[in-house]
């Protein structure tokens, strides 16, 4: 029998339209390639679902009008990297500022990063 042990990871979760997805995703392992144990690339994403939002007056929304409700498809894509190791921060917030915000068609793209154990053989 197998024992899973727990590893620190950051995972982080970014919603994305679904034309954008491949996309978003060489962009993303243009600036690292997610090496984490014995693997690398590892991604996951989710089947489409839907982000709704209203821009506020004075918003430059990348979709839909200030004041107007606005539903769009998005697909949820999540990917892990190791934490509580040196340069970890380092490595986060290139990911997030080159390999996120850099390319992603929003202006202010659903991001969320939670501090999690990985269990991994």
């Amino acid at each position: 029998m197998s024992t899973l042990h727990l590893h620190p990871v950051y995972r982080v979760t970014v919603f994305v339209p679904p034309a954008q997805l491949e996309t978003l995703k060489r962009c993303i392992l243009a600036v690292d390639d997610l090496a984490a144990g014995g693997y690398a690339h590892g991604m996951w994403e989710s089947a489409a679902g839907r982000e709704q939002l209203r821009a506020l007056p004075g918003t430059a929304s990348a979709v839909g009008q200030a004041g107007g409700l606005v539903s769009e498809p998005t697909v949820r894509l999540e990917f892990c990297i190791p934490r509580e190791v040196p340069g970890d921060r380092e490595r986060l917030q290139r990911l997030l500022d080159d390999g996120i915000a850099a390319h992603h068609p929003w202006n202010s793209p659903a991001v969320f990063i939670d501090a999690v154990e990985f269990a991994v053989s």
